[in-house]
């Protein structure tokens, strides 16, 4: 990830970076980051970069031409999302940091004085945001605030791939305390179960120290765990069918956006995904008018998809649904499996054609696409889909037929499992070798057909 600060006070964003684990991401070159001085840009010969605000008014305003001159600078001419860190944005939340993660390249706007110019700020600017309701003297600060949230979620920043999934707000939940040594300090001792070495009866613990903790300090999120849990339980009653939108609520990927009964829409912002049922043909067509603007849709219900399609969503695809409700670690036969990385984006995409080159290069680094190789040769991968489900299955045509993808497909069992996640994927319903290998690593077959939507056609 490059990362882009237009700043009067460059040495500030450096040298308030260069001393933390953001710092030791740039010095290995895990990111980059770049502070443009703006007044390089001005053509004001004594280094001016303000000016009075029409209308008057008190204090100055950074002015149009230098600011856009140290924004083409930086961006090379290219649409780059540039965020202009303001009191006026959008509040900055975890939400926010996980989907600026994923760009490739960031560009910060620092304003001082009163402000910037608005005419470059409508020319430049992709996101207004906010760290909160209150105002500092520069945009600096927010901007490092910022920057470490988003670039610690870059996978190989933080060193461990599941720190930023088992920290506070993940699902709603504030994080669980933590202990180290000495045992015992100041008459207080570490708890007995962290002691124990009984992983699933620690994972219990910590659960419920979240849910308490959340419970305390953060009551408004706790409303919204406590309904997400209802909801799980609810159609947990059918699982099999049912389990696409658990595992979404479960990962803390998707929030309810609305529900009333058995009527149901779940949306995952950051999949651009929608999930919906209803009891009956008119109420499934009062969801479709409530439905945001989305990549796909996912249901599993033939008069509410038949709605849909006439609403103008595009049909993809009709799948089988398969959920591996096992808790025990299949065993991986072919060993030579490994996480993928940037490196290898020509090689997947250029086999997986149901996906753009974009979306092969967000899930690699999202640590989430796993290759099998051959010496240094690579032979096959597979995947999680943004929103969940397994899926991106390749072998080589020499190498089939020799439990490569049997290996493959355990392997990302096994990832998930790690986590604590229920295994599922959805196989078109015309793929039988595909089904069969289900079959074969006991996973279970939903009753009904799960239909893959696009965004509307008409």
């Amino acid at each position: 990830m490059k990362l882009h600060v237009l700043t009067l006070f460059p040495e500030m964003i450096l040298q308030g970076l260069a001393p933390s684990i953001i710092g030791r991401a740039v010095e290995k070159k895990i990111i980059s980051l770049d502070a443009v001085n703006i007044r390089d840009y001005t053509l004001d010969k004594h280094g001016k970069v303000d000016d009075y605000t029409y209308g008057g008014g008190a204090g100055m305003l950074m002015q149009a031409q230098p600011v856009y001159d140290a924004w083409k600078a930086a961006s090379g001419g290219k649409k780059i999302r540039t965020i202009y860190l303001t009191p006026q944005g959008t509040p900055f939340t975890q939400n926010l940091a996980k989907e600026l993660a994923k760009e490739e390249e960031l560009i910060f706007l620092c304003g001082h004085y009163e402000g910037i110019d608005e005419r470059v700020l409508e020319e430049v600017v992709t996101d207004f945001v906010s760290i909160g309701d209150y105002v500092l003297t520069g945009g600096e600060l927010p901007a490092m605030v910022m920057i470490d949230a988003v670039a610690r979620l870059v996978p190989g920043v933080l060193g461990n791939d599941t720190s930023a999934e088992e920290e506070s707000f993940h699902n709603d939940l504030l994080e669980y305390p933590q202990y180290s040594r000495p045992e015992s300090w100041h008459e207080k001792r570490v708890p007995e179960v962290l002691l124990s070495g009984n992983h699933a009866k620690i994972m219990k613990w910590r659960l419920e120290q979240s849910e308490t903790r959340t419970l305390r300090f953060r009551p408004d999120l706790y409303e919204k765990y406590r309904e997400k849990q209802h909801l799980i339980k609810q159609l947990s009653k059918d699982k099999r069918n049912n389990i696409h939108m658990m595992e979404s609520l479960s990962r803390g990927k998707g929030e309810i956006l609305y529900r009333d009964g058995n009527n149901l829409i779940i949306f995952d912002r950051e999949a651009s995904t929608c999930m919906l049922k209803a009891e009956k043909t008119e109420t499934a067509t009062k969801l479709s008018e409530r439905l945001p603007e989305a990549k796909w849709i996912i249901v599993n219900q033939e008069f509410v998809k038949e709605v849909l399609v006439t609403a103008g969503y595009g049909l993809w695809g009709e799948c089988n649904q398969y959920l591996y409700t096992a808790k025990e670690s299949l065993p991986v036969r072919y060993k030579a499996i490994r996480s993928l990385t940037t490196e290898d984006v020509p090689y997947v995409s250029s086999r997986y054609k149901h996906d753009t080159e974009e979306y092969i290069r967000e899930r690699i680094l999202a640590g989430e696409i796993y290759g099998a190789f051959d010496g240094d040769r690579q032979i096959g991968f597979i995947g999680l889909h943004n929103e969940g489900s397994m899926g991106l299955l390749y072998v080589e045509e020499e190498y089939r037929r020799q439990g490569i993808a049997e290996s493959l497909e355990a392997f990302c069992i096994n990832r998930c499992l790690e986590k604590g996640w229920t295994p599922y994927g959805h196989v078109l319903t015309d793929n039988t070798a595909s089904e069969k290998l289900q079959d074969k690593l006991r996973f279970y077959k939903a009753s009904q057909s799960i239909y893959w939507l696009s965004g509307k056609t008409h």
